[in-house]
């Protein structure tokens, strides 16, 4: 059952991150304006499919996914933005911390699936994981220069 709590709390992070990456998307203001615009909106599209993924995969289980932002907010372990604007330099700091936050709790969610042998479930963490390295690498290499982080 921790594992199915996991889940939902991932698919609760997933929920808010997706808003989360709007805010910024729609908010980000300065010189690497287009860039960043064009990099939130890869994070929220990619990680719609990842929202629709976990949810599916509670359903292959015979749970019922959070379906209601109550929920998410009750659980999540992403925190939201208030309604500003945001240097490039902020929304990639702000991303790369949810990106390894959400990796934490991926990892945790594989651990748990592989000892009970749920191949796909663990598969598909995996997968999250490497893709959330790739894009931290991404950001790594787009602060090294400009940004402190």
């Amino acid at each position: 059952m921790k594992k199915v709590e996991l889940l939902n709390k991932y698919l609760s992070n997933l929920a808010v991150l997706i808003v989360k990456l709007h805010n910024l998307h729609w908010n980000v203001v300065g010189q690497q304006f287009m860039s960043i615009h064009s990099f939130t909106e890869s994070q929220y599209d990619t990680y719609f499919g990842y929202y629709d993924d976990v949810a599916e995969a509670l359903k292959m289980q015979g749970q019922r996914p959070l379906v209601r932002m109550k929920d998410y907010l009750a659980v999540t372990s992403i925190q939201e933005l208030e309604d500003k604007n945001f240097s490039p330099c902020e929304v990639l700091s702000i991303v790369k911390a949810d990106l390894e936050e959400m990796n934490q709790l991926a990892k945790e969610i594989r651990e748990l699936a592989g000892e009970e042998d749920d191949f796909a479930v663990s598969n598909m963490m995996e997968d999250h994981i490497a893709a959330n390295k790739k894009q931290l690498w991404f950001i790594d290499s787009m602060t090294k220069i400009d940004c402190e982080l």
